[in-house]
């Protein structure tokens, strides 16, 4: 089947997506937008807005449980959710918890250390892109700035502090639940840790992975990191990626 993943360079929704397809062993094309000009692009094949998109032939899935959900259908070994009913409604749940309540409040810290560096914002998303692409979307990403803002809840500082707090209730709850295999749910690897540790690599940019961000890091993206560094979840995070991200070297 030909497969497409239409996704940002960066973002852990996108993470989530791409983490799955490459445990599945799904050969795709990857199509890379920018935040604001993807808008056109994504609404005229699914009639929304958000990434990640994959088509599977002629058909477009969007958001990352749904691809999720279709990936562990259509190439079912090695299953995303648990085999026991229980198990898997737990694994359900955290999932939501990571990607309804968590990512978008930690998406606010996230976004407030680099928003103010059109260049570095450039750099990030485009790093796939020729320079003068990434410099024409800095040039023009003050105009972008206030609507992403906007869409994603940076209403102000105490906006901003609410990803930070969200960044250390995840952390703590990944740090607290992980059972002895390190696992979240029962003892196998599964959707719950996906989706957590995707959401979480924004907090400690997992090295030479496809969530670590161009260095230098921009100062208050930097500042963010720095705050979680010593975090028994960060090292969680860190360790799921070595273990099933990329477990022979990225």
């Amino acid at each position: 089947m030909d497969v497409e993943l239409i996704q940002f360079l960066y973002s852990p929704y996108n993470e989530k997506a791409r983490w799955a397809l490459d445990l599945k062993g799904v050969a795709r094309a990857e199509r890379s937008l920018l935040p604001g000009p993807h808008l056109p692009v994504v609404k005229r094949l699914t009639g929304q807005t958000a990434t990640p998109v994959v088509r599977f032939g002629d058909r477009y899935v969007h958001g990352s449980a749904r691809i999720l959900a279709e990936l562990d259908e259509m190439f079912p070994d090695p299953p995303l959710y648990p085999a026991d009913p229980d198990l898997r409604r737990e694994a359900l749940e955290i999932e939501a918890r990571f990607d309804d309540d968590l990512g978008p409040r930690i998406r606010r810290a996230v976004l407030d250390g680099v928003i103010g560096e059109p260049r570095y914002v450039a750099r990030m998303f485009g790093a796939d892109q020729p320079a003068w692409s990434q410099a024409l979307y800095a040039a023009v990403f003050p105009l972008v700035r206030i609507p992403l803002k906007k869409g994603n809840g940076i209403t102000g500082p105490a906006s901003v502090e609410d990803g930070y707090a969200a960044a250390r209730i995840g952390l703590d709850f990944v740090a607290e639940r992980a059972g002895a295999g390190g696992y979240l749910v029962g003892g196998a690897f599964s959707v719950a840790d996906l989706a957590a540790a995707s959401i979480l690599a924004t907090l400690c940019s997992p090295p030479d992975s496809s969530m670590d961000r161009p260095r230098p890091l921009a100062a208050r993206l930097a500042r963010l990191i720095d705050t979680f560094r010593d975090h028994p979840g960060t090292a969680w995070v860190l360790d799921m990626y070595r273990r099933h991200r990329y477990p022979g070297g990225a």
